[in-house]
């Protein structure tokens, strides 16, 4: 979950550095560092952000054409200056910094203190640079083979670049389980952990493959293996990425300028893909593998955090519409859980980094017992779309703020289409029904762009009444109990209020009794067929003095009359009611985290893209 970012080339190393680790900020931010050849191998590194270290690097030696950066999502080791990366060898002449775990660094670390080798840091990365050296020592190797037969010692995930003294002109880079991708320019080489720090300099890349080591030159030369030695010819790709997606665009958070962004990503998503006009769906993927998905004997979703949310609503669409069963897996679950799965399983994976290690993992279990596997990622080139059979992307584009947004309607939004379109080649749903559908459909991201207008300042006014509460409970049936989930992980992840996501008819087998005056209840109450139900959901809790907020269709009067504050939605079919009522929980929990004076895109303990088991 840590973020890469390095250098090799004419340039000076540092302005790259320090802009690429901003880029990556999101991958984790207890702390970061940095380290430039120059004659020697000067390593500067700091607790916290990386303005804390930009600030630290002021009256510093900051010169060089080579160099490396890293900002941390602590695993092993409290974050700390020591703690920080990049590490260096027992001999100072070696640097690295890391991305995974080294799950054997344990027994490793024994036999290297009995060989003489001395510690500074909790980490497991100081163990790797030290096995690299010592091999290199023993075998009077390069560093580039001390890199490679060092990393078929140890078990565990990897994204690493590696420095040395004495062979200054180079850098290495090698990848297991954990991304890394390397930009080609004019006699120079940029790497990094994902696209973004790179873009501004070149869109011709290649992204390493599981258990690739690359050399790279400032003379221009770029080499590539395996791990088992095997040479490979790198595979250029063009980058589909723009710089101004990556800036703030005059808001003050990227969080919101996300939410913001959803009416556009939405029709991203669907453009190629739906015409209400000619009345058809297209998804490449889904095409693809059509009678074997069709036929399937279970589809089952593995998916963590905010993507599990979006499983849940494919769930509910895809047995309503197209009658297939589906199953919605936590995948840290799934991987351990030794499940029962054959050929006529569909395994569909969902990730917004196409990055998360435990999904990876689920995956691969899956190939190994002979299901179809799927993926539903927004990050181009992304380990889950090269690992699966077949896939769609959401285009959603770069979401930098830790809190997924926009991420999630594209996956509901791909996955709405997903199910509309397998139940119309199984003609589980009639023709009228599905071009009736495709039309609303097609409204859906104008009806969000008026909603985002018309309650911002209501979720700014709510948000106020509500912000120092301690815990909260949002309730929704069918649809949007998932929506309800998602509203929860939100508040919980970005204002640091507890919050609960429950079956509204579920309330009364516990959650019930933690209500009382202090206790904000939203409820989402869009679905009108169960309308009546959460009525009474709703009059429930007002008998016991809870606060309700409930989110509506535009025009309802009923709940109006018991609810202490309503926000309507626009009205639509309900299967698209999702994507729209998730829009004013995500300002809820933005406007409530601003009130509470918390960091938005970068709450504690978090970071985005989650590459640890």
């Amino acid at each position: 979950m840590c973020g890469i970012v390095a250098y090799v080339g004419n340039k000076q190393a540092y302005p790259i550095l320090i802009k690429g680790l901003k880029r990556l900020e999101y991958r984790g931010y207890d702390s970061a560092g940095i380290a430039l050849f120059n004659d020697e191998i000067n390593i500067y590194k700091k607790k916290g952000k990386v303005a804390n270290l930009e600030e630290y690097t002021e009256d510093k030696n900051i010169s060089g054409h080579i160099g490396m950066g890293h900002t941390r999502w602590a695993t092993h080791g409290k974050p700390d200056d020591t703690n920080a990366h990049p590490h260096k060898s027992g001999n100072s002449d070696l640097a690295i910094i890391h991305n995974g775990i080294i799950e054997n660094y344990a027994p490793l670390k024994e036999a290297l203190i009995n060989e003489g080798h001395v510690f500074e840091t909790e980490t497991d990365t100081e163990v790797l640079i030290h096995l690299i050296e010592e091999l290199q020592k023993r075998d009077n190797l390069s560093i580039e083979e001390a890199t490679r037969l060092a990393l078929t010692k140890v078990i565990g995930a990897f994204a690493i670049v590696v420095m040395d003294k004495k062979d200054p002109g180079k850098i290495v880079a090698a990848r297991k389980a954990s991304p890394l991708v390397i930009g080609i320019g004019d006699g120079e080489f940029y790497i990094a952990s994902d696209a973004t720090p790179i873009v501004e300099y070149t869109n011709q890349v290649v992204y390493l493959k599981n258990e690739e080591i690359a050399v790279l030159t400032n003379t221009g030369e770029f080499s590539l293996k395996t791990i088992s030695n095997i040479k490979q010819t790198p595979s250029i790709q063009e980058l589909d990425l723009k710089i101004e997606e990556l800036e703030k665009g005059g808001y003050d958070y990227f969080m919101l300028k996300e939410i913001h962004e959803q009416p556009k990503t939405i029709a991203d998503g669907m453009r190629g893909r739906l015409s209400a006009e000619e009345s058809w769906i297209r998804l490449g993927g889904l095409e693809e593998f059509e009678n074997r998905i069709t036929k399937a004997k279970r589809l089952i979703f593995v998916a963590c955090g905010t993507s599990w949310h979006s499983g849940m609503i494919a769930e509910y669409l895809i047995e309503e519409y197209a009658r297939i069963n589906v199953e919605v897996e936590y995948a840290s679950e799934f991987r351990y859980r030794n499940p029962v799965l054959d050929e006529k399983d569909v395994v569909i994976a969902i990730s917004q980094s196409g990055e998360t290690a435990d999904t990876l993992a689920a995956l691969e279990m899956a190939k190994e017992k002979g299901a179809l596997t799927y993926g539903i990622v927004n990050v181009v080139g992304s380990s889950i779309a090269r690992l699966t059979d077949a896939g769609s992307y959401i285009h959603a584009g770069p979401e930098i703020g830790v809190a997924s947004t926009k991420a999630f309607t594209g996956q509901v939004t791909l996955l709405t289409m997903m199910a509309l379109s397998l139940a119309h080649k199984k003609g589980t749903l009639p023709k009228s029904d599905y071009s009736r559908l495709l039309a609303e459909f097609e409204n859906v991201p104008v009806k969000i762009e008026k909603l985002l207008k018309s309650c911002d300042e209501q979720c700014k006014f709510i948000a106020d009444k509500i912000a120092s509460a301690s815990n909260a409970l949002y309730l929704g049936r069918g649809l949007n109990f998932p929506v309800a989930l998602e509203g929860a992980l939100k508040l919980k992840e970005i204002s640091y209020i507890h919050a609960e996501g429950y079956p509204a008819a579920e309330m009364k087998h516990g959650p019930i009794a933690l209500i009382d005056e202090n206790m904000p209840v939203i409820v989402t109450a869009s679905n009108m067929s169960s309308y009546e139900k959460i009525i009474s959901n709703i009059q429930e809790v007002k008998a016991r003095k809870g606060y309700v907020i409930a989110i509506v269709p535009e025009g309802e009067k009923e709940i109006k009359k018991t609810a202490d504050h309503i926000i309507e939605i626009p009205e639509t079919e309900e299967i698209f009611t999702p994507l729209l009522t998730v829009i004013p929980l995500q300002l809820l929990s933005y406007y409530i985290a601003i009130i509470r004076g918390c960091n938005v895109d970068q709450p504690r303990n978090l970071a985005k893209s989650v590459t640890v088991e």
